[in-house]
């Protein structure tokens, strides 16, 4: 055991320290104490702009990132998707814990009927179902916005912020007929509704419902402290995510989504870009030998762009 407690960097929403606490418990397990820091974020300090309205990249990281190059904390502890693909300099990833879920779900309200309730978890796009073509539902995500517009274009998408508590209570308050939500948030800290469906035919966000631990690049005590802790399936279907995420050039705040699935021999692959209306889609499903991990998310994102992607990512890049 080393002298000194990792101090262990966090934001301080529910969610974030729930996540720190498991870095913590996983640390304490092997023998090593840990501190909690915390850490305020400008996504967790500005809490009316959209994140995709916000212009930059590692709204919920960078606050982090900087306490730990100037040595205030020893690791932080990240929602793996808010992480840029691109690491700052003198920070690398330390782990991957093993992943919960990567799905989005529908938190529903009463005036939505059970008809559209299970067609929407089914992902039918009903010519037959006039709820379904004037439907007022909520989220910060353009990935989901445009995921949702392109399943249901009647549809009207508002803007809802704040953690996933003041999310939750404004869902309760308001005229939506939903929001849409991470499970892995929800379920975490044990706030998921009974009023809330999975939407299994929305593709998450690259890296959705993993936890990322970052260190400062050479320290070592740090590195051999997390490596029994790494998830080594988890870490391989995150990198081809994000890898395929940087092939098209996006961040977190882009709508992009991809799911790559680990089993024994292979690695199989979904990935898509929509157009922040809804209105084009291209997307893939592939299958990658394991063996070809450090290059299965480039490939599936040059095969998007081939296909039409670069014009999504052009004019959205064009309309910031």
């Amino acid at each position: 055991m080393q002298n000194n407690p990792i101090r262990i960097g966090t934001r301080e929403s529910q969610l974030a320290v729930w996540q720190a606490d498991l870095v913590k418990k996983l640390l304490e397990d092997n023998g090593h104490a840990a501190e909690l820091v915390f850490i305020k974020s400008e996504g967790d300090i500005d809490l009316v702009t959209p994140l995709y309205a916000m212009g930059v990249q590692g709204v919920f990281t960078r606050s982090l990132d900087a306490a730990l190059l100037n040595n205030r904390i020893d690791i932080a502890v990240h929602s793996m998707k808010d992480v840029p693909v691109q690491l700052p300099q003198g920070i690398v990833q330390a782990a991957v814990l093993e992943r919960a879920s990567y799905k989005d779900i529908l938190v529903y309200r009463e005036q939505l009927t059970d008809d559209s309730i299970t067609q929407i978890r089914q992902g039918f796009q009903s010519t037959d179902n006039q709820q379904l073509s004037s439907l007022l539902i909520a989220t910060s995500s353009i990935r989901r916005k445009a995921q949702w517009l392109n399943r249901y274009p009647g549809s009207v998408v508002e803007n809802l912020r704040g953690n996933v508590n003041t999310r939750l209570k404004k869902v309760e308050e308001s005229n939506w007929h939903g929001a849409i939500f991470a499970a892995a948030g929800l379920d975490r800290i044990n706030v998921r509704p009974q009023s809330s469906i999975d939407l299994d035919w929305m593709l998450p966000a690259p890296a959705q419902g993993a936890i990322m631990v970052v260190s400062r690049s050479g320290d070592e005590k740090i590195l051999d402290a997390f490596a029994p802790i790494n998830h080594a399936d988890t870490a391989t279907a995150v990198k081809v995510e994000r890898d395929f995420l940087s092939a098209l050039m996006g961040g977190c705040s882009t709508p992009i989504s991809a799911l790559a699935e680990v089993t024994p021999d292979h690695i199989l692959f979904k990935g898509n870009i929509i157009s922040p209306d809804g209105l084009q889609k291209v997307a893939v499903e592939l299958t990658f030998g394991k063996e070809e991990a450090n290059e299965a998310g480039t490939s599936a994102g040059q095969q998007v762009l081939e296909q039409g992607g670069r014009e999504i990512v052009n004019a959205f890049k064009n309309a910031k």
